[in-house]
């Protein structure tokens, strides 16, 4: 207990990543179980759930991102802990399209709160080299935090699908207080008290200054466009995977404790598997050259597009769940550099969590554009064709790395 009673930044940033993935995986291992087998959730209304999810950030990823660079970092963190806690006890107590829908509004607000401040806060608290450490360490003691939380997300989702969530809904109203008690800033200087502005003035100023640099930096624009296109593909497939593999295998039959075990076996073998990824690019020299950053995240959008399209047209459950892992894997190791390439190329500190926040923005666009249309091809059509076009929304990622990759060999 010793190593969460501190107040030291670098370690309270590693034990809230711990804590929130740990929390997260508890509801998320039985999440989408809960919505196709208690709220009976068709392929159309998955989606929308999702949309409505990313709406949400869409509409308040900014706003709260400059609340964060102007007021306090640390307040922007609580507050998004609370908000998700309360959203996920809402979706857990109430088993029904309407309350499912309310439930992405409140916890997406929460999110927004947290996007971008979490990496501003500990980048001001520590500076910026150190911090590239801490993303991936924390990245990697969140994998370890999920592979403890399957087991209690399995076990108790065995008796009862919506009891994890609701565990996880209370968790995460109890982190906000952790943070309330051990969380300290003091390198950051909010930008009220430093330029003595408005909100508003704040907003166009920060706002501009992102203009200003994505105009002057090419490889910033690239970095945009690359969120977009990854928020198009990834809608369908978070949404409508689960019931791909039932449609595909012919799992229906299963009973829902044995598809509780099954969904909670997948889980656990891509967080262990994700955090043996993990070690190794923490121990190696991937993240600290642009270069190797820019590689590492070709091949793994590559090894994305090709397991989509394995996915969507295997029949067999075994080859369904080696293409479905190998995505989840490649895309845990990925998050973390992407992190690291945005941190390096943030010009001022005053901005950095608004620049984390317009990148979250970015891939919120993408998947409030590209989610509604994958499901309505999923009722139209089928999940498979679904899946298919979201390999395609994917492919031009894998040019626009080609390019970057030109411009660093000069």
């Amino acid at each position: 207990m010793k190593l969460f009673n501190t107040k030291n930044p670098y370690l309270v940033y590693v034990n809230t990543c711990f804590l929130a993935q740990f929390f997260f995986t508890i509801i998320f291992t039985m999440n989408l179980l809960y919505q196709v087998q208690i709220v009976k959730l068709n392929p159309l209304e998955l989606v929308l759930v999702g949309t409505v999810l990313e709406l949400t950030v869409f509409l308040f990823e900014i706003p709260t991102g400059v609340i964060s660079d102007l007021k306090s970092r640390k307040l922007s963190i609580v507050i998004g802990y609370c908000l998700m806690g309360i959203g996920f006890l809402v979706e857990g107590l109430f088993p029904v399209f309407t309350a499912v829908v309310i439930s992405q509004v409140i916890w997406g607000i929460g999110y927004t709160f947290t996007s971008g401040s979490q990496q501003a806060w500990i980048a001001d608290e520590i500076g910026e080299d150190r911090a590239s450490s801490a993303f991936i360490t924390g990245a990697k003691v969140g994998n370890l935090g999920k592979i403890l939380a399957i087991p209690l997300s399995i076990g108790t989702g065995y008796f009862m699908i919506n009891l994890p969530i609701i565990i996880g809904g209370l968790c995460m109203v109890g982190l906000s207080i952790y943070l309330i008690i051990f969380m300290k800033e003091e390198k950051f200087k909010p930008l009220d008290i430093a330029n003595r502005m408005s909100s508003w003035q704040n907003i166009k100023s920060n706002m501009g200054k992102i203009i200003q640099y994505s105009k002057a930096s090419y490889v910033m624009r690239l970095l945009f466009l690359i969120a977009l296109f990854i928020g198009f593909y990834s809608e369908g497939l978070d949404r409508l995977w689960i019931s791909h593999v039932f449609e595909a295998a012919n799992l229906s039959v299963l009973t829902d404790q044995s598809l509780v075990l099954l969904l909670g076996g997948i889980q656990f073998i891509i967080v262990l598997l994700s955090f043996t990824v993990l070690y190794y690019i923490d121990r190696g020299s991937i993240y600290k050259q642009l270069k190797s950053i820019y590689m590492s995240l070709f091949i793994g959008s590559f090894l994305i597009v090709t397991s989509l399209i394995g996915f969507a047209f295997s029949p067999y459950i075994i080859s369904l769940l080696v293409f479905y892992i190998l995505i989840q894997v490649t895309r845990e190791a990925m998050y973390p550099l992407e992190d690291v390439w945005l941190n390096k190329l943030i010009p001022a500190s005053s901005t950095r969590a608004t620049f984390f926040s317009v990148k979250g923005q970015v891939d919120a666009i993408g998947q409030i554009s590209g989610g509604p249309v994958i499901g309505l091809i999923a009722s139209g059509f089928s999940i498979r064709t679904a899946i298919v076009c979201s390999a395609l929304l994917l492919t031009p990622v894998l040019f626009l790395y080609k390019i970057i990759l030109k411009k660093a060999r000069g």
